[in-house]
């Protein structure tokens, strides 16, 4: 199998290398595009350099199997018929197409045989935020038809990209040496700081990252769901955290809850409050699964849970659900 990464040189390409390299991921030739910025950089991949070809309209992906795309949505636009022309599939992981009626938008523990039905050969990679709580909310659905979901995100600065962690781990050095903190990549100072603001604001004053939860959230689940979401940036490097409410259309039990997280792939339950256990960032970066605790009834809605869930926003909220995407799709169990 012929694999192809695009964007090799970004935090998400290089956890494409990584999550491949680590889940023996099946591959003949690994093939990296990047821009003229990145183009020529070598990367070691199972103990051989490859060096990054410069991505242009041409015939480069002729016999290349698949193709993860992380370059931004305007790269995916631009060159999506280059990219699949020849018979690639193109897992992208930008929101160029997330919304788009002809391409699946897959998380594989909710849906992943959605990915079978992609004309224009391109799979989507939802938003990091959507996809951890699609894990824990297909649980849930099992149990009881949910209404409607109320969620807090705390977005790790990882959801900015490499430069924005480098900004975050800077920040704090000046700060700590008495010098102005430099901001580029966010509104204003992440460090010691909470910005509740995550792309741009749209008519309603949600951003387009609060919009993207509702709405992929409905396309994943195929449900009716109304998802109403504030998104917050938090000065943590890696891995979101996500406040959640939802209310089925029956009451379920904490036990109930808990029993069915545990038994869905991809999740595990860390819910001891009296040994202070429960998931925090700090222990679910670079790890694999969701992680779900916190699980308790809603006092102000009868029909209500409510918990906490967790999960490494450049693995499961991108690299590896890409991965993932292309092992359901050729059939390779995990």
């Amino acid at each position: 199998m012929v694999i192809a990464i695009v964007g090799a040189s970004g935090a998400v390409g290089q956890e494409f290398m990584r999550v491949l390299a680590e889940r023996n991921f099946p591959i003949d030739e690994l093939v990296l595009f990047g821009s003229e910025r990145s183009a020529g950089r070598e990367y070691e991949f199972r103990g051989k350099k490859i060096k990054v070809k410069l991505l242009q309209h041409n015939d480069d992906f002729k016999g290349i199997d698949v193709a993860f795309t992380s370059a931004g949505g305007g790269t995916s636009k631009e060159f999506e018929k280059t990219i699949t022309k020849h018979g690639t599939i193109m897992i992208d992981n930008s929101s160029a197409f997330r919304m788009d009626a002809d391409v699946p938008l897959v998380v594989p523990e909710v849906n992943g045989d959605d990915a079978f039905d992609a004309p224009r050969r391109v799979i989507a990679n939802p938003n990091c935020s959507t996809i951890q709580m699609v894990v824990a909310l297909a649980a849930i659905e099992k149990l009881s038809h949910i209404r409607r979901v109320h969620v807090a995100t705390y977005q790790a600065a990882s959801g900015a990209g490499a430069a924005a962690m480098d900004e975050l781990v800077e920040q704090y050095a000046e700060i700590g040496a008495g010098k102005p903190a430099t901001v580029n990549k966010f509104a204003h100072q992440l460090a010691y700081n909470l910005i509740p603001h995550i792309d741009v604001f749209c008519d309603n004053d949600y951003t387009k990252e609060e919009l993207k939860m509702h709405f992929e959230t409905q396309k994943i689940m195929h449900s009716d769901v109304a998802v109403s979401a504030t998104c917050v940036r938090v000065p943590v490097l890696r891995a979101h955290s996500e406040s959640i409410w939802v209310e089925t259309e029956r009451p379920i039990s904490p036990a109930e809850a808990k029993e069915a997280f545990a038994a869905h792939p991809g999740l595990v339950v860390i819910d001891n409050p009296a040994a202070k256990e429960y998931p925090m960032p700090l222990h679910a970066a670079t790890r694999d699964e969701v992680f779900v605790g916190r699980i308790r009834e809603d006092i102000a809605n009868p029909n209500g849970l409510t918990f906490w869930c967790v999960a490494d926003q450049i693995r499961k909220g991108a690299a590896l659900n890409a991965v993932q995407i292309a092992e359901h799709l050729f059939g390779l169990k995990k």
